[in-house]
């Protein structure tokens, strides 16, 4: 398996939890809160919600932050900008940005698994202007374009 893994240097706050993977196959790492105290996310609300977490992502690789399927399917909690992304250069503290779509306010715990972090290997385009685009099948169909 370490021929599979980058190695992504981090710093942590006091008191905050390193990303950890529950299981030998996991590709999202879980990241979690690091609190002073404890956060009440009021049903319908969103806020960002700390992880004592900064990175160096390597050139060429990005963070994904993703729900967790967990909150989703317990509680109606998930990430709101679904995947948030942590680009290479940045090099502050990683924030999760949770909403609460649930009937109940939710409290969020130090400590507490928030969300789940991928890191995934990226390519930059290099966009350039034609006349016209290559035809296909699909064409201009967008939402629902084809089928259900």
């Amino acid at each position: 398996m370490a021929e599979d893994r980058i190695n992504v240097p981090i710093t942590l706050q006091a008191g905050a939890k390193a990303p950890a993977y529950a299981t030998l196959f996991s590709s999202g790492a879980d990241i979690c809160a690091c609190l002073e105290q404890d956060m009440v996310l009021p049903s319908g609300s969103y806020a960002k919600v700390p992880t004592g977490l900064s990175m160096a992502l390597p050139k060429g690789y990005e963070a994904q932050i993703r729900p967790r399927s967990g909150l989703a399917a317990k509680f109606g909690v998930t990430v709101l900008n679904s995947p948030g992304t942590i680009d290479a250069d940045y090099r502050g503290e990683v924030q999760v940005l949770l909403i609460n779509h649930g009937k109940e306010d939710f409290t969020i715990h130090h400590g507490d698994r928030i969300a789940q972090m991928v890191i995934a290997k990226y390519s930059q385009g290099t966009f350039f202007l034609q006349e016209s685009l290559e035809a296909t099948e699909r064409g201009q169909g967008g939402f629902g374009s084809t089928g259900v």
